[in-house]
């Protein structure tokens, strides 16, 4: 991945450069809306998934960028009892939709890697238990 900004346009009054690191923040915050992602992972490389915490938009996510496309990975932990491919499929249709919409790149690919599935009822059940004990 490159850390030097993309030519992406020349216009009558100057360049329109893109940053990858902008790519890399719109695909996370587009892969985090998708119903039954409960967060990013660091990737191959990170080890130890965490949950996307809002200091680090575009954990998880590395991007290519070219002139006029883009490609995509993303790595996420899915929330339990969702069907996996349907949740890498809406992953797949919602980053390649807003990169498409705020930058005008074609985006080539969208990679989706499920590195974990987190258990969501062993949290509710705690709460559960507290609000019962407490009245």
């Amino acid at each position: 991945m490159s850390t030097l900004p993309t030519e992406f346009e020349r216009t009558d009054i100057g360049e329109i450069q893109i940053a990858p690191e902008v790519i890399e923040v719109i695909a996370g915050l587009a892969t985090v809306e998708v119903k039954g992602v409960a967060g990013m992972s660091g990737g191959f490389a990170g080890g130890i998934a965490e949950l996307l915490g809002r200091k680090n938009l575009s954990k998880g996510v590395k991007v290519e960028v070219g002139q006029r496309e883009a490609a995509v990975d993303v790595s996420v932990i899915v929330e339990y009892g969702n069907r996996l491919p349907e949740v890498a499929t809406e992953i797949q249709r919602n980053v390649k939709r807003s990169i498409e919409t705020m930058t005008g790149l074609t985006v080539v690919e969208v990679n989706v890697h499920i590195h974990d599935v987190i258990f969501k009822t062993a949290e509710r059940s705690e709460e559960t238990e507290l609000n019962h004990r407490v009245k």
